[in-house]
């Protein structure tokens, strides 16, 4: 018990430490803030970016080491170049049908993959529902989903956010991670020899902020 307490105690002293050391302006910036109901950590990417597909990694161990009270939420965007806007639009309609088939995690790889790894190019909502049914969801209900009122809805409330952020000058590349809506994470000073409990330290300090 005593050995428990004291590695406890030193992962503490080691997260504040660092905290401690997380500047306004260096490490993170304040933007236009969004409405949230709830402690979020929201991601800003797009399947046809590069930089995103790499960033999976990350984007993983932020969700696994959340407190239980943050959800973690990947919002798609629209304004990348050399993507028609339409299929983009259409690829942000699939992310949250795949959300409400509950194969979300599955169909994110599985449509980064088809762009990054195979090459391939979506031309249509028929070869997104052709991904879903070789990665085995029911066909009809990526049908009865993917332009449903909900379904919709639930894709313009991810433009107005990303749209917010462009307007403000805030949001200008991905993959973007913000915090409870106030706060921009920036990784250009954060530890490349450790980045990934940096930045995962960095996202909990900021956590702490109103």
């Amino acid at each position: 018990m005593n050995k428990l307490l004291s590695l406890l105690v030193v992962a503490t002293l080691s997260f504040f430490t660092h905290a401690s050391d997380y500047q306004e302006g260096k490490h993170y910036v304040k933007i236009q803030e969004l409405p949230v109901d709830s402690p979020e950590v929201r991601e800003y990417f797009s399947f046809y970016c590069g930089h995103c597909y790499n960033f999976e990694f990350m984007a993983k161990s932020i969700e696994k080491n959340l407190p239980e009270n943050v959800k973690f939420v990947k919002n798609h965007v629209d304004f990348l170049g050399g993507a028609s806007k339409k299929m983009q639009q259409t690829l942000t309609r699939a992310l949250i049908t795949a959300q409400k088939m509950g194969i979300e995690k599955s169909l994110i790889a599985a449509i980064f993959k088809y762009i990054h790894v195979h090459r391939a190019v979506f031309t249509s909502v028929k070869d997104v529902r052709n991904v879903f049914i070789f990665n085995g969801a029911d066909g009809e209900k990526f049908d009865q989903l993917i332009n449903s009122d909900e379904v919709v809805k639930a894709a313009e409330a991810m433009k107005s956010n990303q749209d917010i952020l462009a307007n403000s000058g805030d949001l200008k590349s991905v993959p973007s991670i913000v915090v409870n809506g106030k706060y921009m994470i920036h990784t250009h000073d954060l530890d490349k020899s450790n980045i990934e409990e940096d930045f995962n330290n960095l996202v909990k300090y900021l956590l702490t902020l109103k």
